[in-house]
């Protein structure tokens, strides 16, 4: 089964008050690279977050981000009432040197730890960090299944472009313009037009009946446009990142027909060779897609 490069997965979840939210989106790319995005005091989850998908996918570009929603904070206020008092009682004994105003209630209100502002929103940061890591393997996983989903549609498609380009192959292999008697009979006419008035010597007029019959045969051509083919098969058997090769058999594909279309001194031939292009470029797009 291949996988494709393209996919999206989210996975969120609430800790406490805080809802908090990954999504990874990745794309087609010559390599991995994954971007991270996350709030501030975050960076060490986001990392692991992007080991994660680095030791789980081979190719992609990723974009990974983090978001949290907190609801307003309402704070709640108390007063240590035993501090306060021990305050007062401790005040009241001391004399107050003249020119100096006696302690007052806001005063004593000021003093740190008479009052004390608690969160009713407070939330556990272990347990949101252990929710997080959760949400993490469950984004990974949820990407790479999305990925494989999209690569068994990729794969469907794959397939039965090999098979148009292995029957165009055959139609090329069994094409009347590759019998021997239609080759004679072209390269006989090619030959009288040089044997006409001012023509060329004997010597010069074998070589290039050589040249031509050479030009004339396009066994090597198809032969490797069948070997390509099966290796192409082969890798689709297979598991594993199988992109860059495919992409190389596309282009050593494209490449062969592109001869066959060259040496082609038939019009059905070339029609084959033309149509065998188009199927190579369709197979060679689609497979930019694979991991």
């Amino acid at each position: 089964m291949i996988a494709s490069m393209t996919g999206f997965a989210r996975a969120a979840g609430t800790t406490g008050p805080v809802q908090w939210a990954w999504e990874v989106r990745s794309v087609n790319g010559r390599g991995l690279d994954v971007r991270l995005r996350v709030p501030n005091g975050y960076d060490a989850v986001g990392e692991v977050a992007r080991i994660a998908l680095q030791k789980t996918l081979s190719r992609g570009q990723c974009q990974l981000s983090l978001n949290l929603t907190r609801p307003e904070s309402k704070a709640r206020v108390r007063i240590d009432e035993a501090l306060l008092a021990r305050l007062a009682e401790a005040v009241a004994r001391v004399p107050v040197p003249e020119g100096i105003a006696p302690a007052t209630m806001d005063g004593l209100l000021s003093i740190r730890g008479v009052i004390e502002s608690e969160d009713e929103a407070a939330t556990d940061p272990d347990a949101l960090a252990r929710d997080l890591a959760e949400g993490v393997v469950r984004l990974v996983a949820d990407l790479v299944e999305a990925r494989r989903a999209e690569g068994r549609q990729l794969e469907e498609i794959v397939a039965a472009q090999v098979a148009r380009m292995a029957a165009l192959t055959q139609d090329a292999e069994s094409c009347p313009a590759r019998r021997p008697e239609a080759i004679r009979a072209r390269l006989a006419a090619s030959v009288a037009g040089l044997l006409e008035p001012g023509g060329l010597d004997p010597e010069r007029l074998h070589q290039e009946a050589v040249m031509m019959a050479a030009k004339a045969d396009v066994r090597e051509e198809l032969d490797r446009l069948s070997a390509h083919l099966a290796s192409v098969s082969e890798l689709l058997a297979a598991c594993g990142a199988i992109g860059r090769r495919l992409d190389f058999l596309a282009q050593e594909l494209g490449r062969e027909a592109n001869t066959l279309c060259a040496k082609a001194n038939d019009v059905a031939l070339s029609r084959i060779g033309l149509d065998l292009k188009a199927v190579v470029e369709q197979f060679r797009e689609q497979v930019q897609n694979v991991e």
